[in-house]
């Protein structure tokens, strides 16, 4: 039994005004999260371990059910709109705001929000974060990543937002979410 490292962000469960915000394909809250839930449990099985970079929740009022319809040992880098309670923080194996891990033979940190530098960028290490929502926030961060790798550094970062078309509400593996940035960076 091979334990895989599965990554999301800005889930947003029980947050309608996401749903025209992100452009996000459902007519409401209920189907979204349905879907969420669905693709999860497909891609994650119970012993994975699943990195949620943040704003899993709009509301705490029926996350713990949620929680535990959710397959993998649950890791929560804490968004700006996280507020978790006792009983959630529970279903976590930890809460924090910031961590680095290993993948493998990879270096990643992670944190809810992008960071300009993060440690070791020079030397490898990849960056996973969230809330910028793939909209004009993204647009700056983007630009600036490209100008770090014109100056000769890897700066390898990608945003794990439900909402990106590789990532379409699903937790991914770090490799997964690599070949399909490139292949959507391809497409635009």
């Amino acid at each position: 039994m091979k334990v895989r490292k599965l990554y999301i962000a800005d889930t947003h469960m029980g947050h309608a005004n996401m749903i025209k915000h992100d452009g996000r394909p459902f007519s409401d809250v209920s189907q979204m999260d349905r879907r969420i839930i669905s693709n999860w449990n497909s891609a994650a099985a119970p012993f994975d371990e699943v990195y949620i970079l943040g704003d899993m929740f709009w509301k705490n009022e029926g996350a713990e059910d949620v929680l535990k319809k959710l397959n993998g040992k649950k890791f929560l880098i804490k968004g700006n709109h996280d507020r978790i309670n006792a009983g959630m923080e529970g279903l976590f194996v930890w809460v924090k705001g910031y961590e680095e891990i290993r993948d493998g033979d990879r270096h990643v940190i992670l944190c809810h929000y992008p960071i300009a530098h993060w440690n070791d960028a020079d030397k490898g290490s990849v960056h996973l974060y969230g809330h910028i929502h793939n909209g004009s926030d993204e647009r700056p961060f983007m630009e600036y990543v490209r100008k770090m790798k014109e100056r000769g550094l890897p700066y390898e970062c990608y945003n794990v937002g439900c909402m990106m078309p590789y990532m379409d509400y699903t937790p991914r593996t770090l490799d997964e979410i690599i070949s399909g940035a490139a292949a959507f960076a391809e497409e635009v």
